[in-house]
């Protein structure tokens, strides 16, 4: 009679033996997979050493001296710093470049957002449209201002033609003080805008629909969906493109020194402080002082940037407490 064998009486399976582990054969494996990238990352730490930390550090020196393009000078210590802080035109262009900066940062990101959601909703011709507002972004500075400078020409220029055409009395877009500094805040507004529509429109391709269907069942318009959707889901963009857009107007030099051809512009309103450091340096051959400048002014725009970082770290917090 054979034996039948119950589950409890059945011997359990043995489980393969386990590889000893061997931790130093494992540290030396992670150890060459971590140190792979190296000479992938070595090249450009040489080149960012070389080019951005070397200058920085020999131009921090160069501050404390009064180092002309005329010859070496001796250790002045902090006498440079001292004339900057009471330089009434430094304070003068530092003023122009905060005014400037105001001016084109808000159309810089209203414009933008405005057409982002023209071409996002479905506007017809879109690669037509995304190519006209990117376009300009891709022209080389002197180009954009030399077609500016055209457009603002106060006898023979597209815009003064049309006023006079329509009875109005010509604008002096380069010589009027008080226009002056808008007609360039109106020239890089045509410059830079597509690359903050870029942006916004890549992130409204990154809305989820399925917000946008459930609004719609609740009955909400366009409108509502723009306001409680849309703008929401891009405040986080909304934060970048302005950080950026202070930090790059707040370097604002090129466009302002082509336009007026070095010159201070009427009256001195046009001219930033880039352009007074640059003068400084290489006009009045002073380098320490033009370098004492350079690091006041840097100085202020990390102040800027972290000043940004702290208030949105600050206004997360506040979101996340009230989730």
């Amino acid at each position: 009679m054979s034996t039948v064998t119950t589950p409890a009486q059945s011997q359990p399976t043995s489980a393969p033996p386990r590889s000893p582990d061997l931790p130093g054969r494992t540290r030396r494996g992670r150890s060459r997979r971590e140190g792979s990238g190296w000479p992938f990352v070595l090249p450009f730490l040489l080149v960012a050493v070389l080019f951005l930390v070397v200058p920085t550090l020999w131009g921090l020196g160069l501050s404390f001296t009064e180092q002309s393009l005329m010859g070496n000078g001796g250790w002045v210590g902090f006498d440079n710093y001292a004339e900057a802080f009471g330089d009434p035109t430094m304070w003068s262009t530092l003023g122009n470049t905060v005014i400037f900066t105001l001016m084109s940062t808000v159309p810089l990101v209203l414009v933008a957002l405005v057409m982002a959601l023209l071409v996002y909703t479905g506007l017809p011709g879109q690669w037509l449209w995304r190519l006209a507002f990117f376009a300009p972004y891709m022209l080389p500075v002197a180009v954009v201002v030399q077609i500016w400078v055209w457009l603002y020409q106060p006898e023979i220029g597209f815009l003064n033609y049309w006023l006079d055409r329509l009875g109005l009395d010509k604008v002096g877009w380069l010589t009027d003080t008080g226009v002056a500094m808008w007609s360039m805040a109106l020239l890089t507004l045509w410059w830079t805008v597509g690359f903050n529509f870029l942006l916004y429109l890549s992130a409204l391709q990154a809305i989820p629909d399925q917000l946008y269907e459930a609004a719609a069942l609740d009955g909400a318009g366009a409108w509502r969906r723009l306001f409680s959707i849309t703008l929401p889901q891009l405040r986080s963009t909304t934060v970048l493109i302005t950080v950026l857009q202070v930090l790059a107007s707040l370097k604002v030099f090129d466009q302002m020194f082509i336009a007026f051809n070095g010159g201070s512009g009427p009256g001195g309103v046009t001219r930033p402080i880039l352009q007074y450091i640059y003068d400084t340096g290489f006009t009045g051959y002073r380098m320490g002082y033009a370098s004492a400048m350079s690091y006041i002014y840097f100085a202020l725009i990390i102040a800027v940037a972290v000043g940004f970082q702290v208030l949105t770290t600050i206004r997360r917090k506040e979101q996340a407490r009230g989730r």
